[in-house]
Formats: structure tokens, sequence, C-alpha cells
């Protein structure tokens, strides 16, 4: 049987770490992954035996059994047994690496030592994709299809979904190796605020102007939320910067039906500008009775 260099395959010596033979592997499989060289016969070949050097030499004892008997390797404790024995006869003499050919071959006839390996299953390729959404899109649980490599997935996205979140779906990457099973797709979402809400978690915040008299006197007004227009009492006397919280009204938390977060309102108080003389004169007249008091 031929020998195989391992080494040679990933690219190292014979003194490579731990570390060394992992990098080396990982380089390779990417660049020799079927997925990424679709009816490639040679690239195929080359990534089983990438995986079968991989499998020996990331393993510590495989390693030292295949540094001791190079192609034999897997056979190596059967040769010692035999060796044992022929020392316990009184046959005792010194063995040669070609004493160990000979000898598997001979036990063996020379059978591929590593066939089962060049057979084994590996999982197919992750694939990442990106997702843009308005804000508004992620407010209601809806259903979108994507295509994704030239297949077309039907994706159900749950309300409250986050910006920068990722999601997976098992099976839907690059096929399995040998019948082994497929890779998974990661999907991130790149959600754009499209409101004059800003979201924060669950909590929806914004800002609403008040004219002075409003804020002096109180009011009833009407405002915009996410989903629709409520009324909304403003309190006699509110300072400018008061904070009001709706409860219930903010976005919805990811995953947990009809459970929402608030929206947390902040009052901004604007001065009347371009009064005329009859207001100047209120004014003033306002003022002096607050001088008197």
């Amino acid at each position: 049987m031929k020998f195989v260099d391992y080494y040679k395959i990933l690219g190292i010596n014979k003194t490579a770490s731990d570390k060394d033979i992992k990098k080396a592997y990982r380089k390779l499989a990417r660049k020799y992954h079927p997925d990424l060289n679709p009816n490639n016969k040679e690239a195929e070949k080359k990534f089983k035996q990438i995986n079968e050097a991989n499998e020996v030499l990331s393993n510590p004892e495989n390693r030292k059994k295949y540094d001791k008997y190079g192609k034999d390797w897997q056979h190596g404790e059967a040769f010692e047994k035999a060796k044992q024995q022929q020392s316990y006869s009184g046959a005792g003499r010194s063995y040669s690496e070609q004493d160990f050919s000979d000898f598997f071959e001979s036990m063996f006839g020379g059978a591929r030592s590593y066939s089962k390996q060049s057979s084994r299953q590996f999982k197919g390729q992750d694939f990442n994709a990106e997702l843009h959404l308005n804000l508004t899109d992620v407010y209601k649980t809806h259903k979108q299809v994507l295509t994704v490599n030239g297949t077309n997935i039907r994706l159900t996205i749950p309300a409250g979904i986050t910006h920068g979140q990722i999601i997976k779906i098992k099976g839907k990457g690059g096929q399995g190796v040998n019948g082994g099973p497929n890779g998974d797709l990661y999907i991130k979402f790149n959600i754009n605020n499209n409101t004059k809400f800003k979201r924060d978690g669950d909590n929806l915040y914004t800002s609403i102007d008040l004219d002075l008299y409003s804020a002096i006197l109180g009011d009833r007004i009407t405002i915009d939320t996410f989903n629709g227009k409520v009324k909304l009492k403003i309190a006699p006397e509110t300072t400018n910067g008061t904070k009001v919280k709706l409860k219930g009204k903010g976005f919805p938390v990811y995953k947990k039906e009809g459970v929402f977060g608030d929206l947390i309102i902040t009052y901004t108080i604007k001065i009347p500008t371009n009064l005329n003389n009859k207001e100047k004169e209120l004014f003033k007249e306002l003022k002096k009775i607050r001088s008197n008091e």
C-alpha cells in the first residue's frame, strides 16, 4: 500500500503543534469544501484527504502511532503483539520499517488502512445571510420568502425581533458530504427605524410638544402611538421634560404573544413667539400679579 504523507497533505511539518494542525485543516477545508467547488471531483478528493489527515493528526494517540508505523499505523498494536510472541518463543530480532510493511501486507492483504475514514459523513457548509427590514415590518409576525443560493425558503419572522439578532434555520445550509447532514442557515437582521419612535429593547420613546397654555392650564390631546391614536390628559402645571408612561403601548416582546413594552413620552414646552400687543400686555399683567404675591 502506498504511503500517504498526512503532514504534506496539510502543508505542515512533523513538529507542528495541535494549534498548527487545526489552523491548517480549517484553511484547507474551506478551500476545498464541495459546496464551494460543485462538480469538481479533484476538489472532492482533496477534501476527503484533508479530513483523513486531520482525523489522524489531531488525535494525539493516532498521531503517535502514525509517526511510528506510517501507513500501517492502525495495525501497530497487532504488530507489537506479534513481535512479543516471537520474542517469547526465542526468535528475538530487531525490526525495521520494512518488517512493519511485510507483516501488515501478509496479515491484512494490503487493504487500504483508511477506507472507512474516506467514506465518513460530514456536515454541509453553514450559510450566512442578512435580511434588511423596517421597524414597522417587525411589529407583527409575518411570513417572507428568502432566496438563498437559488433556493426559496419560506420564513416566519416573529414580532419583536431586534436589530442585529441572528436566528438559525436548521438544515437549510449546504448539502452534507457522503450522506452527512446539511449545514444550517444563519440569518442576521438589519432593522431600519423608519418611525419617529426610538426603540430600546421592548420600550418605545417619543417626545411631544406642548404649548405653554396647555402645560399651565392642563388639556386633553390626541397623540400617535405605534399602532394608532390615543387620547391623553395633560395635568395642569406640567413642567418641561415631564415624562409619562403608557403601559403596554410599546413594542411587542419577542416570542411572547400579546405582551408589549411601554411607550415613554417626554413633554417639551414650547414658548410662544411673535406675540401681539394684547398678548404682551396680558403677560405683563400676569408678571405683576406673580410679583405681588
